[in-house]
Order: structure tokens, then sequence, then C-alpha cells
């Protein structure tokens, strides 16, 4: 089974996506759903996807969710809740009671305190997550990677997969200190990593060349047993396109076994989103 292990959908009119302007993403300011990828995963022969958050909504979660509901190809939504909230815990068990729901992402990222993981305040609500089977998709970019770390440590039951290989800046060449941090958490915590986003990351005319060193350095951290294929489609189409960031994908995993393949590209996704009676 082959799994996409990172794709959004999204209604513009629903008003939940205060960043997805015209003026700053205009090749992705309009309704993307599932009649758009059907196709794209048709010809890629993509069987199942994840369907991740893109607003931090519990309403758009419940969209999304509704969506899953009616798309046999959606096998699981991460979805969103203010984990730091007091009513977080009976939110998440409400939404984990949702047979489609894997797991839960904080738009760290986009967060003014790099450290907001590690406040006192979100313990309840993970221990909900944990209670409810569901999983942590860690939104963070290389700055954050000292606090992922700790809070790995911290919860080290928690299953954690780290989004878009922590958005390592691709395009302005930076990679020691991201490497460094990235071997770091493979080595010292149970974490999965997406290989997902390093198209964006890397800007227009990225190509092989360009974002092999960092699939090295993911390859060799993490291994192919906790690392998952991910599209990121249709953030994907502002830089490229679903089948060219596939075919580079699977052209920098050549010289693996097929088995590993087969993890990066299905296996890993539906060990770790719980999705083996797919």
């Amino acid at each position: 089974m082959r799994i996409d292990a990172h794709q959004h959908f999204w209604k513009v009119a629903r008003g939940d996506y205060g960043w997805l302007t015209t003026a700053d993403h205009p090749k992705i300011a309009r309704d993307f759903l599932p009649g758009d990828i059907a196709p794209l995963l048709a010809a890629a022969r993509v069987d199942k996807t994840i369907l991740v958050q893109a607003a931090p909504a519990v309403a758009e979660t419940e969209f999304l969710l509704e969506i899953s509901a009616a798309t046999p190809f959606v096998a699981g939504v991460v979805g969103w809740v203010e984990l730091d909230a007091p009513g977080a815990p009976s939110q998440i068990a409400r939404l984990a009671a949702h047979g489609k729901l894997v797991g839960l992402r904080p738009m760290l990222q986009d967060l003014p305190d790099d450290e907001w993981m590690l406040r006192p305040a979100l313990a309840p609500a993970i221990d909900a997550m944990q209670r409810g089977g569901l999983r942590f998709d860690a939104l963070v970019k290389p700055r954050h990677l000292p606090a992922l770390a700790e809070f790995l440590d911290r919860h080290g039951e928690l299953p954690v997969v780290i989004d878009h290989g922590a958005k390592p800046d691709i395009a302005g060449g930076e990679i020691d200190l991201w490497a460094a941090y990235i071997r770091h958490i493979a080595r010292n915590s149970h974490a999965l990593c997406k290989l997902s986003g390093l198209a964006s990351e890397a800007g227009p005319g990225w190509n092989a060349e360009i974002v092999q060193p960092y699939v090295d350095v993911l390859l060799d951290a993490f291994g192919p047993a906790r690392l998952m294929w991910g599209s990121d489609w249709p953030v994907l189409n502002e830089v490229g396109d679903y089948a060219a960031w596939l075919d580079l994908a699977e052209a920098l995993t050549e010289q693996l076994t097929s088995s590993e393949r087969d993890a990066i590209f299905g296996g890993t996704a539906a060990s770790f989103y719980g999705l083996t009676s797919c």
C-alpha cells in the first residue's frame, strides 16, 4: 500500500485560512478538494492519504473529518485543538471518538514563543492525546529543534513525527546546524520524520542536486523505518507538481532495498498512524 503521509484540503470561503491570501499565495488561494487530487493519486499509484489541518480551528478539523468520512482514499486526519486551553482534554476526547482522527498538529511554526510546546499547561492535553491513541505532528522549523528535543524527552510515550524534515533552509544553503539537531533528535528520541515539504523549502527550480544533501541527512539519521513520504499538496503547487516531487523522492531513495522503499512510501506511515487494517 502506497501512502501519501501529508496532504491538505481547504475551502477558502470557510474563512479559516488567514494565511492563504491571493497576494501571498496566488497559485493556491483557491479551493482544493478530493476531486482535485484523485487523478494525481491514481497516476502515482497512491492508495491512501493522511489529511492534515491547515488552520488553527476546531471547525476546520470537523470539516476535514466530514470529508474523510465521504472519501475512501483518506485514511486518517491530523487535526487541531488549542492544546493549552482548559477545555482541551474534553475537546480531544470528543474528536478522538471519530474513527478517522489519527493525530493533532499545533501550528508551532506560527507561534511567537519557540518554546511554547514546553509550557506546563499542555500536559493535560498531551495526556488526553495518549488516552485517545492520537499522534503528534510537529510543524517546526530548525529554530524549534532544541525545544522539540526537550519535549521528546518529557513525553517519551507520545508518538511524534516531525513534519517536512523540520523545514531546513534549503534555499539559503543552510545545512550544518539543522543536520546536527536532526541527528541528535533521531539518536536520542523515538521521533519519526516526514520526507515532505523539501521542494517548498528549496524554492522554484529545485532539483536533485539541491535537495539530495538534505534527504541524505534524513535517511542517515532516521533510516527508512522512521521516514514517511508526503506530498504536502497543494502547497507543493507553488513550486512544482505532485508527479515531479514523487519522482525525485523515488530517485533519491533508489539505492535502498525494495523493503526499505516500501517503508518510506507507505509502511512507516501505516504503522505510525495505525493504518494497518486499511
